[in-house]
């Protein structure tokens, strides 16, 4: 039998059609390459940028974090802002670690006054961390604690603090540490208005007695980058030990006029040198650590 014959326009409209079948095909190869190297959803771009995590510090929660939290997302990045137990630094940095340990990928690692010294312990051994990020914050060395760097950098705490008893299960307890409301103004947050330290001072959560008088075991910041940002106007902590503890680490600094809580009054600066520290693993020569000066 003859076959029957095929139109000149269905043969173009067949040709067009395997035409677009190969484009769909090649498309659909050149997307989906990048896709299952980075697991199967998400992009290579997307897939560079580290995980920041945010953590706080004494007589403060993870809300303090909120402006640098919502200039982080709108620039594309994953944040997660972990509650600091308080309790001791041992404890608090075991936590802290654990939570790294849930993130895939790299990790850009900021902390907060208290929340740098747990930090300082969390990361280390973990080679997801690629830099850490102090905020005012305490930076102690092996054998070092937030008291004994007080007691060589004097600061405004000694007279605003009040020590309240606790009990905990078990029949444990302890002393925690509160910021007086009439002095926390002055010397944890003089830069906001009144009406918010008000507030802060009756939410502020304490921290144990044992957060700072604890000595640190390691001190990541010997081997992994860091970048600091000293408060000038800090009472919380001394700006000369914010000072001394970032030239000893060699970190890349910045300094501004800011009272401790610098995330909260100065989130622009704070997110900046946040940037500087999640940018800067795409430049190796950027991404070298300074040479570190020892005391």
């Amino acid at each position: 039998m003859a076959a029957f014959p095929v139109p000149a326009s269905w043969r173009r409209i067949r040709r067009s059609h395997l035409i677009a079948a190969g484009c769909a095909v090649a498309l659909c190869s050149t997307v989906a390459a990048p896709a299952t190297a980075y697991g199967g959803t998400t992009t290579a771009t997307t897939a560079t940028k580290p995980t920041i995590v945010l953590v706080h510090g004494a007589f403060a929660d993870a809300s303090s974090w909120n402006g640098v939290i919502e200039r982080l997302q709108r620039r594309g990045y994953t944040v997660i802002a972990p509650a600091n137990p308080l309790r001791g630094l041992y404890s608090d940095s075991t936590y802290i670690a654990s939570v790294l340990d849930s993130i895939k990928g790299p990790i850009v690692l900021v902390g907060h006054s208290y929340g740098g010294a747990v930090n300082s312990s969390a990361a280390a051994g973990n080679p997801r961390v690629k830099s850490l990020v102090y905020v005012s914050a305490l930076m102690p060395d092996v054998g070092e604690s937030g008291m004994s760097l007080a007691a060589r950098f004097p600061n405004g705490l000694g007279t605003a603090m009040k020590s309240v008893p606790y009990r905990a299960g078990g029949g444990a307890s302890g002393t925690d540490l509160y910021l007086k409301p009439d002095k926390l103004h002055q010397v944890f947050a003089a830069d906001l208005p009144e009406s918010t330290t008000k507030l802060m001072a009756v939410t502020q959560r304490p921290a144990a007695t044992t957060a700072l008088s604890q000595t640190a075991k390691v001190a990541a910041w010997k081997h992994i980058p860091s970048w600091f940002l000293v408060a000038k106007q800090d009472k919380t902590i001394n700006p000369n030990q914010e000072r001394f503890e970032a030239k000893r680490a060699g970190s890349h600094t910045v300094e501004i006029d800011s009272s401790h809580v610098a995330m909260i009054a100065h989130p622009e600066a704070v997110t900046d040198l946040i940037l500087q520290a999640a940018t800067a693993a795409a430049s190796t020569r950027a991404y070298a650590r300074p040479q570190r000066v020892h005391p």
